[in-house]
């Protein structure tokens, strides 16, 4: 029996099916890809040009490399975000982003969005001993009974004025979460407190600032981050609001400065709002679970754009974070947030070495087909570039870019962590430090000789040694790292038995990832030191200290929500929600070089024990008594 007849059939078969697909693909255009690139921000954190399949590249990027030039050129991506990895020295900033912007310019393409996350306080990327990182949101909100909206309009302009004369055209600044969870990992500090109405005034304060002085604001988080337990950097958080709470408290902010205001910027948050959008998608491994805001139509078009009539960019949080990673592969993330609403979607490729530029330009592409066979609207892709080119060209980016790297070195050097600035950083300090309970420890007594210190860690233990020692160079001082050794601990009691005083600090809670920059950090963070081990140690050596009935002052120098904890071994209770540091070299006249660490919370300590200012900061938070 002949099979000639089958063989037609199958050849048939295959034309059709080839037919077929030939209508479903698409061809390449040009225009449409470069209108989506321009939606896309890119971090340049890490590169290495030779990087073996199994190898994880660390190498900061602090040049532009021609490679990653020629990527910007070919691709015409809208942006770049830099962390701290990639910020040195003044004129290698300026450089490098003057680098970023010619790449862009060279091929016809419009200015970048050179971003970076510089809100002061628990989350800085300029390095310290370079400008002003101020205290941080709480700490301002703990000025706020006094002082009102002072310290959010001067830290705004402080910050943007660096900003500006380093070549950043936009922050990702002000956090304006509303924190009413004592366990939420990643914001805390990071806001101003748990009162709306206060958080409200004091971002749309400092937001001003900043666009006044010509930087780019991004509101963040929407809908609001304030009560989570979860960090979207390693899970999906989801906060059970109901509507009125939801309006009352986490969207006020977000409200009251598109009412009062023109936000350049709002960045979403990778949570889930059921009582705002409780629709369900399967994620890539199968499960079944809520869309994030970042993923919803709902919110960000709904509600953002329509209802609360906001004209801005909206820009997404990281997409490798793991709130979006985890459920979606970066093709899909992008398509999902771009449909949902979203005008640039941050951080969707890591490029980290000359494999990865197949990849972001893949994604363009496939970004294009998309739009193409209809699962993105061609219109709404066009008129978000809209808004963005407007925002780019409302803030002149284009003529920020500088011209003579010398000329702006200089200037620059002139602005950065000047007197007057880090006049008004100390001030901050100063008025934020909250006096929680005395029972007439400080000022300190004339007899106090020898003083014994249990700080987080080394740094913290010559910082605030060097505030004691210059306020009372007579002072005997010890102190014990709870980074170190339990072997420590022991000696440290051993010195407690000897001293006058004991001073005892901690920072609730530890570090996270959005410090320490991103998803790249993920290894390290795992590795910090156990914060459980290092809080039973402090709570035995201020136990010890009790015993023997020796003056104990406690300090916080995060979130006060860890009061209640030391409170039954303190005499008294200072609350600061920060520790910020800078480090200070020097040749003494032996020849040595000494390494110092200072800050003007530890200045502010200092002067409170010893008298010199009183401490007139009120709790933004509530805390158990």
């Amino acid at each position: 029996m002949s099979n000639k007849p089958f063989s037609q059939f199958l050849l048939l078969l295959g034309a059709l099916v080839c037919a077929s697909c030939a209508t479903q693909s698409t061809k390449n255009n040009p225009q449409l890809e470069s209108q989506i690139a321009q939606k896309i921000m890119l971090d340049i954190r890490y590169f290495c040009p030779e990087l073996k399949a199994d190898e994880r590249c660390t190498k900061p990027v602090t040049e532009l490399p021609d490679s990653l030039a020629k990527l910007i050129a070919e691709t015409n991506v809208g942006g770049i975000v830099l962390f701290a990895n990639n910020l040195e020295n003044t004129r290698q900033i300026i450089q490098l982003n003057k680098d970023l912007q010619e790449a862009a310019l060279r091929a016809g393409h419009k200015p970048l969005l050179i971003a970076v996350d510089q809100e002061g306080g628990r989350v800085v990327r300029i390095p310290k001993n370079l400008g002003t990182s101020f205290s941080g949101n709480m700490a301002i909100g703990a000025t706020t009974e006094v002082n009102g909206t002072k310290y959010a309009l001067q830290t705004g302009q402080v910050i943007a004025k660096e900003l500006l004369a380093l070549g950043f055209n936009v922050n990702f600044a002000p956090t304006v979460d509303v924190n009413v969870n004592p366990e939420n990992p990643v914001i805390n500090v990071r806001s101003f407190g748990e009162d709306a109405d206060q958080v409200a005034k004091l971002g749309l304060a400092q937001m001003n600032a900043m666009q006044q002085q010509g930087i780019i604001s991004s509101l963040k988080h929407f809908p609001g981050h304030g009560d989570t337990n979860v960090d979207s950097h390693t899970g999906l958080p989801r906060v059970e609001h109901d509507k009125q709470t939801i309006d009352k408290i986490d969207l006020k902010p977000f409200k009251y400065a598109i009412d009062n205001s023109a936000p350049g910027m709002i960045m979403t948050a990778h949570i889930q709002y059921p009582q705002l959008d409780n629709t369900e998608f399967t994620a890539k491994d199968g499960s079944t679970t809520i869309l994030p805001a970042t993923m919803s139509r709902k919110i960000l078009t709904d509600l953002l754009r329509n209802a609360m009539n906001y004209q801005g960019v909206i820009i997404t949080d990281a997409l490798n974070m793991a709130g979006i990673a985890h459920f979606f592969d970066p093709t899909e993330a992008v398509i999902q947030t771009f449909h949902a609403g979203s005008d640039i979607a941050l951080m969707p490729i890591s490029v980290r070495s000359p494999a990865d530029f197949s990849k972001v330009k893949q994604l363009i592409r496939d970004i294009s087909d998309a739009a193409q066979n209809g699962r993105l609207d061609q219109q709404e892709i066009a008129e978000s570039v809209q808004r963005i080119n407007a925002l780019k060209q409302q803030y002149a980016i284009d003529k920020l870019v500088s011209k003579d790297i010398d000329q702006a070195t200089a200037s620059a050097d002139k602005i950065l962590g000047n007197k007057e600035h880090r006049k008004i950083e100390q001030e901050l300090a100063n008025n934020a430090v909250v006096n929680i309970a005395n029972n007439g420890v400080y000022p300190l007594a004339k007899s106090i000789r020898t003083i014994h210190l249990n700080m987080p860690d080394q740094t913290k233990c010559m910082a605030m040694t060097l505030a004691l020692k210059s306020r009372n160079a007579n002072w005997r001082i010890s102190c014990t790292s709870l980074a170190g050794k339990l072997t420590d601990a022991t000696q440290a009691e051993q010195l407690i038995r000897q001293a006058d005083l004991v001073i005892s600090a901690d920072i609730t809670p530890q570090q996270s990832m959005a410090e320490m920059g991103g998803m790249d950090d993920i290894q390290q963070w795992h590795q910090r030191a156990d914060k459980k081990v290092q809080e039973a140690t402090l709570l035995r050596l201020m136990r010890h200290a009790k015993t023997l009935d020796k003056p104990s002052i406690f300090i916080s120098m995060r979130t006060p929500y860890n009061v209640p904890l030391y409170a039954p071994y303190s005499d008294a209770i200072l609350a600061t929600f920060a520790h910020n540091l800078s480090e200070l070299e020097y040749i003494d006249d032996y020849g040595r070089l000494i390494t110092q660490y200072q800050g003007p919370m530890f200045n502010a300590v200092a002067d409170i024990l010893t008298g010199k200012l009183e401490a007139v900061g009120t709790l933004p938070v509530s805390i158990q008594q």
